[in-house]
């Protein structure tokens, strides 16, 4: 959707814009919803405030552009934890997805191997080089800070692994650092001063009402012509433009998942996907940590990688009556048998690992609800950024690929990869 408002605010007066969408609502992974009375995100809650250059990101801008902004808000608390041992450690600040740029503030959460960080005359990185995050970072750091701190963020993100997935892909900023600093330190270090935060700044900001509100102001911004239940299985050129069933169009945008966009093109799929499911419970007044949230790492051995506090961390969703409204997430890549299971039965399971991981008995849900996500989280590995560039540069100009597949997870990369494409294609007709 935000490559067709890119292209009525750019494109000419009067250019016919269509959406196929394959199911029947807009928006994918942002869907609201309700359990127990509250409306809460089936898919994702929030997005970044700030884009990687320190601006704002695309989705607020895209917010404000669609008069959402007076509905834009911050969460009340924002400090989150890491599950180790069976404790809550508050995560150490300073550091990008869990790679430390200050080792003294790791404090009980993970020991780093100092010593193995030294400078060794060189760039960690050559020019071009892309290697794996947890390689990496065991190599300078050791395989603690891995275990405890990286890979859950990133499985948090992604619901891959460290070893697995692309520095380039998943923190672009500290790759480009990497290839002029000595240290990984020295890299995080500069990373984040290339990309400064204000003190006080939030990082994340959600759209009371829910994310569905962002998806419907910007449909009818861009006055598309939409076609829900409308899957397109066919696309062939034409000696007027492109074939998309009966109708025949000057440029196309491929918004979809790596896979289906693949066999339309009658290519490779550049990137694998992990599954995921989100168990959310509302439980009425249990005793739960002021955190935001915590995450569990793959060595602690739960079926719950993550879960979320909804009514601790945003205001605007705390209920009079103490009803709290937990979401937990499942399934990291690779282990898509877990989620085999029913949806009782996988929702008893949760609650039974947060109890344990929050050191609590929680009351018995009063509303659950189960939203299982197949093949939504792509795989990023080394290598990525070079296979898209790739199957990009073999596309004619008015044909563009958007979308977590190709540029980045999170609504304000899928913002302005859906833009860019809009771009690309306005360029390739002439317009």
């Amino acid at each position: 959707m935000a490559a067709a408002l890119r292209l009525r605010d750019r494109a000419p007066a009067g250019t016919t814009i269509i959406v196929y969408e394959q199911s029947g609502a807009l928006g994918g992974k942002l869907r609201t919803g309700s359990v127990a009375g509250s409306i809460i995100e089936y898919g994702a809650e929030a997005f970044l405030v700030r884009d990687p250059e320190g601006g704002d990101s695309a989705a607020v801008t895209l917010a404000r552009r669609v008069g959402l902004a007076p509905d834009l808000v911050n969460p009340a608390i924002g400090q989150a934890a890491v599950a180790i041992d069976g404790t809550l450690l508050p995560l150490p600040g300073g550091t990008l997805l869990g790679v430390p740029g200050d080792l003294d503030r790791l404090d009980a959460v993970a020991r780093a191997d100092a010593d193995r960080d030294r400078d060794g005359g060189g760039p960690l990185l050559g020019p071009e080089e892309d290697v794996a995050v947890g390689a990496l970072v065991r190599r300078r750091l050791g395989g603690e800070v891995v275990d405890r701190l990286v890979d859950p963020l990133l499985g948090g993100v992604y619901a891959g692994r460290a070893d697995g997935l692309s520095l380039a892909a998943t923190m672009p900023g500290l790759a480009r650092a990497a290839r002029s600093e000595h240290t990984l330190t020295g890299a995080v270090r500069a990373a984040l001063a290339a990309a400064p935060r204000p003190p006080g700044t939030p990082v994340f900001a959600t759209v009371t009402g829910g994310v569905s509100r962002l998806v419907a102001a910007v449909a009818a911004a861009s006055g598309a012509e939409i076609r829900l239940d409308a899957p397109v299985r066919e696309l062939t050129r034409s000696s007027a433009g492109w074939r998309v069933g009966t109708d025949t169009v000057d440029a196309v945008i491929l918004a979809l998942p790596a896979r289906p966009a693949a066999r339309l093109l009658n290519v490779d799929a550049v990137v694998d996907y992990a599954s995921v499911a989100l168990v959310t419970l509302a439980v009425p007044a249990p005793e739960l940590p002021r955190l935001s949230g915590f995450l569990v790492p793959a060595t602690e051995g739960t079926l719950t990688k993550a879960a979320t506090f909804f009514t601790t961390k945003w205001a605007h969703m705390r209920r009079a009556d103490g009803v709290a409204l937990v979401r937990a997430s499942v399934g990291r890549y690779g282990e898509e048998p877990a989620l085999h299971r029913p949806d009782a039965e996988l929702a008893a399971a949760v609650h039974s690992e947060l109890s344990t991981l929050v050191s609590v008995d929680l009351p018995a849900p009063i509303g659950v609800h189960v939203q299982r996500w197949g093949g939504a989280l792509p795989q990023y590995a080394p290598g990525h950024l070079d296979r898209v560039a790739a199957l990009r540069a073999a596309l004619p100009p008015t044909l563009a690929l958007a979308g977590a597949g190709y540029d980045g997870v999170g609504i304000p990369a899928c913002v302005r990869s859906g833009e860019a494409a809009a771009d690309e294609v306005m360029k390739g007709w002439g317009t």
